[in-house]
């Protein structure tokens, strides 16, 4: 059973919206870091942003920032990715992670991984 799965993507076009959810079927959300990446193809995965408790906020990337945002519900044990505005180039796979370090934008810092949802964005 995977510890973490993402659900929500799908095709939309450009300048709508989409939720994506993050689910974590073993372990408690509460106790970790979250984040969003996304990797398109022939491109290195990108880190999206990130969330860390109740009051700590939350982190995005230059590409995403103002037109994303992430939250937790911590009673359902699941994450939220909101894209606004999408564009074309938010076309990828998109994964979401757990980490142990606050405001990291590193992938190699997430150690649990889901295995993505697919967002296609068309012009």
């Amino acid at each position: 059973q995977e510890p973490l799965v993402e659900s929500g993507g799908g095709l939309v076009q450009a300048g709508g919206s989409l939720r994506l959810s993050c689910t974590a079927s073993e372990r408690t959300i509460d106790r970790y870091v979250l984040g969003w990446f996304r990797q398109a193809p022939g491109k290195e995965r990108e880190f999206v942003g990130g969330v860390g408790g109740l009051s700590d906020g939350a982190w995005y990337s230059d590409s995403v920032r103002g037109r994303f945002s992430i939250f937790r519900d911590n009673a359902k044990n699941t994450m939220y990715l909101e894209m606004n505005s999408l564009k074309p180039e938010d076309t990828a796979l998109y994964y979401c992670a757990a980490t142990n370090k606050l405001w990291t934008t590193t992938s190699s810092d997430y150690f649990y991984w889901g295995q993505g949802t697919q967002v296609t964005v068309s012009s």
